[in-house]
C-alpha cells in the first residue's frame, strides 16, 4: 500500500471481528514504534501483549466505571455546544470503551520509560518531549497496522487506570503506561465515524498568521 493511500484509510475503528492477528504480523507492527523520533534518542518503549478475554478483562475491569462516569457528567449535557461530527463520534466511542478492548482479544499496553518529568506531570513545555516521543510511536503503529489490514482503537487511561495496568503487569516504577491499544481486524459491519472535511490550503499561513 502507498503511503498516502495508508494516510487516507487510517481510521479508528471500535468494532473487531474474531480472526486471531498473528504474532509475526503484530510484530511487524510494533516494530515501527522503534523507527519514531524520540527525545533521548534511547527508544525506551517496552510492550506488553494480552491475549484472551480472561486475561484481558481483567486489566480493563476499571473502564467501565470510569466511561460510565464520564457518560453521565459530559456527554449528555454537551449535545448543545459541542460540534456536530465531534458529538457524533462520542456518541459511538464512549459505550464500546471497555468492549472495543476486549473485542479484538489483541490488546496491548505500551509503557514509555520516564529519565526525569513524569509524564503526566510538565514543568514547562520541554519536558512535555517524552509525550511526544509516546504519542510519535503510536502513530507509527496505528499507520503500521493499516498497512497491514488491520484496524486500532485506543483509550487514554484515566483515573485508576494506569495505577491498576502497572500493578496487574508488574510493571517497573520507572515505566509510564501509556495507552490502552486494541489491535484487530475490523468487523465486516464496522462503524467509521464521519471525517471532519479540512481545507489545508485555509490551514496554511505564509510568514505570518
Amino acid at each position: 500500500m502507498e503511503f498516502y493511500d495508508v494516510l487516507e484509510k487510517r481510521r479508528t475503528i471500535r468494532d473487531f471481528s474474531p480472526r486471531e492477528v498473528p504474532d509475526e504480523v503484530l510484530n511487524r507492527i510494533l516494530a515501527a514504534s522503534f523507527k519514531a523520533p524520540t527525545n533521548d534518542h534511547l527508544r525506551q518503549f517496552e510492550f506488553v501483549v494480552v491475549r484472551g478475554q480472561e486475561h484481558i478483562a481483567r486489566l480493563v475491569a476499571p473502564v467501565a466505571q470510569n466511561t460510565e462516569d464520564i457518560q453521565q457528567t459530559y456527554i449528555q449535557t454537551a449535545t448543545e455546544w459541542m460540534d456536530k461530527d465531534e458529538h457524533a463520534m462520542f456518541v459511538d466511542a464512549l459505550p464500546k470503551q471497555q468492549r472495543m478492548l476486549m473485542q479484538s482479544n489483541c490488546l496491548v499496553l505500551p509503557f514509555f520509560r520516564q529519565k526525569d518529568c513524569p509524564l503526566c506531570q510538565p514543568v514547562d513545555q520541554s519536558s512535555l518531549n517524552y509525550f511526544a516521543s509516546a504519542w510519535a510511536a503510536v502513530e507509527n503503529i496505528l499507520l503500521a497496522a493499516t498497512a497491514e489490514g488491520l484496524a486500532c482503537a485506543f483509550r487514554i487511561p484515566i483515573g485508576n487506570e494506569p495505577k491498576h495496568v502497572k500493578r496487574l503487569v508488574n510493571a517497573p516504577e520507572d515505566y509510564e503506561f501509556t495507552y490502552f491499544l486494541a489491535i484487530g481486524y475490523p468487523a465486516p459491519d464496522a462503524h467509521i465515524c464521519k471525517q471532519k472535511a479540512i481545507c489545508v490550503e485555509e490551514r496554511i499561513h505564509r510568514n505570518a498568521w
